[in-house]
C-alpha cells in the first residue's frame, strides 16, 4: 500500500467508530471496491449532513454514532434541499456546485445502499422508505466547461521546453539579489527540472509522482510504473510511458541523488528533499511538488500554473498526435467523457497551430 493510501486507511479506521452502525454496514460493502481515498471523501460527507440532522434537531441523538435509521426514514424533500442551501450558504468556507453535487451523490450511495441492498433478518430493506431516490444529482461541469476555464492557462508547444529550461538556468538570473533563493536553487534546481520534465513528459499526477520509488523507472522501455488514482489493487502497478525528452532529466538526477541528498540506503523514494534539521534525505512530500511548482511559474510569468496543469499541459500537447482512447489510458482516466476536455481544448490549439504556419508561409 503506497504512503497516501495507508495514510487514509488510518484516518478511515479512526473516522468509522464514530459513524452509526448502518454507514459502517456500507464502508465495509465498499471496501473491496474503492481506495481508502474515496472512502474517506464519502465519511467526510456522511459526518457534514449527520453533524447537520443533529444541529437543526432533525435528530434526538446527542452522539452521531447513536442517529438511529428512523430518522432517516422521516425526512422530507424540504430537508434535503434545505441541506443543499446550507452547504451552499455556510458562512465558513461554502461549497462549489461540484462539491455539493458530490455530497449528494455520496448521500444516494448510501441511501440506495439501505434502500435496495441491506436487508434485516426478515429479509426486509434496511431502510423503508429513501427520500434521496428523489433527489437528482445533475452533473455540473461538463468537458466543453472545464476547456474553457483551462483556455490561455496552459503551456503550448514551445513554452513547455522554456519552462524546463526556466527552471534549470533562467530562474537563477531573477533571484541573483536572493542569497538564500540561490542556495535553494542551486541544490535543487536539477532536481526541480528532473520532476517538472517528467510531468511534462507524461502526465502523471502529483500523488503517482510522489510515490515513485527508483525500482518504478524502467528507462529501455521509457515507462515508470505507479499505483493509479481510485484503483485498490495494491499488488498491481501500472506502467505509464513517457517520452525521450525526460530521460536525460532523469539520469542528470539519479546521478547526483545519492550525494546531494545523502540518500540512505533503506529510501527508495524517487524524488528526495532534506528537511530542515535532517542530514539525510527523504521522500518529498505533495505539498513541497505543489509549492516548488509555483514558486517558478510565478517568476515565469504563468502564476495560474499548478502541478495539475501542467498534467493538463501534456494531455492537450499528447492528445494533438494521439486519440480519445490512448490520452485516456495515458492519463488513467476511468471514462472517457473526462478526457474529452482535450478534445475541446485542441480545437482551438491546433487552429492557432494553422494560423502560425500559414503566417511563417506567408513571410517566407
Amino acid at each position: 500500500m503506497n504512503l497516501q493510501k495507508r495514510k487514509d486507511r488510518e484516518e478511515l479506521d479512526q473516522r468509522i467508530p464514530r459513524m452509526p452502525w448502518y454507514v459502517e454496514k456500507f464502508m465495509n460493502y465498499k471496501l473491496p471496491d474503492l481506495s481508502p481515498s474515496s472512502l474517506l471523501e464519502y465519511i467526510r460527507d456522511y459526518e457534514a449532513f449527520l453533524s447537520w440532522l443533529m444541529a437543526e434537531g432533525l435528530t434526538a441523538a446527542d452522539k452521531m454514532s447513536e442517529i438511529p435509521l428512523i430518522d432517516l426514514e422521516r425526512l422530507h424533500m424540504d430537508s434535503v434541499d434545505n441541506f443543499r442551501m446550507f452547504l451552499a450558504t455556510k458562512r465558513d468556507n461554502a461549497n462549489t456546485k461540484t462539491t455539493i453535487s458530490r455530497k449528494l451523490s455520496s448521500l444516494r450511495s448510501l441511501f440506495h445502499y439501505l434502500s435496495q441492498i441491506a436487508e434485516d433478518e426478515e429479509f426486509y430493506p434496511l431502510l423503508k422508505r429513501n427520500v434521496m431516490a428523489k433527489v437528482s444529482v445533475k452533473r455540473t461541469q461538463k468537458p466543453k466547461d472545464t476547456a474553457a476555464k483551462l483556455e490561455g492557462k496552459l503551456l503550448q508547444e514551445q513554452e513547455i521546453i522554456e519552462f524546463i529550461n526556466y527552471i534549470k538556468q533562467d530562474y537563477a538570473h531573477d533571484v541573483a539579489t536572493n542569497k538564500q533563493a540561490i542556495y535553494s536553487h542551486e541544490l535543487n534546481r536539477i532536481r526541480d527540472c528532473c520532476i517538472v520534465s517528467l510531468i511534462l513528459n507524461s502526465g502523471l499526477r502529483v500523488s503517482e509522482l510522489v510515490n515513485l520509488n527508483l525500482d518504478d523507472v524502467d528507462f529501455k522501455k521509457r515507462l515508470v510504473y505507479v499505483y493509479r488514482k481510485g484503483k485498490n489493487d495494491d499488488t498491481f502497478k501500472t506502467p505509464v510511458y513517457f517520452r525521450q525528452d525526460a530521460i536525460s532529466d532523469l539520469e542528470e538526477y539519479l546521478n547526483q541523488r545519492e550525494s546531494r541528498y545523502k540518500a540512505p540506503k533503506r529510501e527508495k523514494a524517487l524524488f528526495l528533499a532534506i528537511a530542515n534539521g535532517k542530514k539525510e534525505g527523504s521522500r518529498m512530500t505533495k505539498r513541497a511538488i505543489q509549492e516548488m511548482v509555483m514558486k517558478y511559474a510565478r517568476r515565469f510569468g504563468k502564476p495560474y500554473l499548478s502541478v495539475h496543469k501542467l498534467r493538463h499541459s501534456f494531455a492537450t500537447d499528447y492528445y494533438l498526435s494521439n486519440d480519445l482512447y490512448k490520452t485516456q489510458e495515458q492519463l488513467g482516466h476511468a471514462s472517457p467523457e473526462t478526457t474529452q476536455i482535450y478534445a475541446h481544448l485542441t480545437d482551438k490549439t491546433m487552429a492557432e497551430a494553422i494560423d502560425r504556419r500559414k503566417a511563417e508561409d506567408g513571410q517566407r
